[in-house]
């Protein structure tokens, strides 16, 4: 009796949520016009498209990543698609000193920040954990600590131009699965970071909000690279995602959810965790 009562409350809850997401706020491109934007980790994959997005809406960007020769090329598909200004810097997230020099151009050159788009990851091999701390330890400094670093840096400018900061993070910041445990637990401490944040920006009354962006598995080159044959599940486009990040930012959302499915998976997580446990080791291949 108490699992068809959980399921018509689960039910009753979706519907709901669902008629207060349509009742919301709407998205207009022509609103980013102008912006002023730093985008992280966008020489490709979601940061690349999230810039072009951005270009298309008439924004004012400045991009960055390791690789400066990708970086250009993107700066000029960036202004070819109608970008207002498109700079890049290229850095190396695992450098504090980058990491500031980073927001010091982008406010420099863009003359202030509206937007401040964290997307960098960095590269981690989709296996059983090998026990290798040193990578745990630099992992962490590229996917948390440099987000942090840059927020903070960010905050003043972005208090004075009621801005927003927007985290790109992941279902396996939420659920917890075999196979990539230093890149998860990168992903479950930025959810913990900036999701308390959050609140204490509220409570200060800050004007800078920041939206959680929480993505399934999406169809970039480095992303299918590493599931191969670990997971068969379909992957959903980079652009969309993109798209749907810059939307949750925009509209100053607390989170965002990209597939459709990303949202019902963290409520199934916790009303059923047995059930929850089985999905995940059938959907994940075993390989020693």
């Amino acid at each position: 009796m108490k699992f068809p009562v959980k399921i018509l409350f689960f039910g009753g809850l979706s519907a709901v949520l669902i008629a207060l997401q349509w009742s919301g706020p709407s998205f207009t491109e022509e609103s980013l016009k102008g912006t002023r934007v730093l985008v992280t980790g966008a020489s490709t994959g979601i940061g690349e498209q999230v810039a072009y997005h951005y270009a298309r809406m008439g924004a004012q960007i400045v991009i960055t990543a390791r690789r400066e020769h990708v970086l250009k090329e993107v700066v000029k598909k960036c202004l070819d698609l109608g970008a207002q200004k498109a700079l890049y810097i290229s850095a190396d997230m695992a450098e504090s000193a980058d990491v500031s020099r980073v927001v010091e151009f982008a406010e420099e050159h863009l003359n202030g920040l509206d937007y401040l788009v964290l997307n960098h990851i960095g590269p981690s091999p989709y296996r059983m954990w090998d026990k290798d701390l040193d990578h745990v330890r630099w992992l962490m400094q590229v996917n948390f600590h440099s987000y942090l670093h840059m927020a903070v840096k960010a905050l003043p400018r972005l208090e004075k131009t009621n801005g927003s900061i927007i985290v790109v993070s992941s279902l396996l910041g939420k659920m917890c699965s075999p196979y990539a445990l230093p890149y998860i637990a990168t992903k479950f401490a930025l959810n913990g970071f900036f999701g308390s944040f959050q609140h204490e920006l509220a409570m200060k009354q800050s004007n800078v909000s920041i939206t959680i962006c929480t993505l399934g598995l999406i169809d970039t080159e480095a992303a299918m690279e590493k599931i191969k044959g670990y997971i068969d599940m379909p992957a959903y486009p980079a652009h969309e995602a993109a798209y749907q990040i810059i939307k949750a930012g925009a509209l100053r959302e607390s989170e965002a959810f990209y597939p459709w499915y990303t949202y019902y998976s963290t409520l199934f997580r916790d009303w059923f965790p047995y059930h929850r446990d089985q999905v995940i080791r059938m959907v994940y291949k075993y390989k020693p």
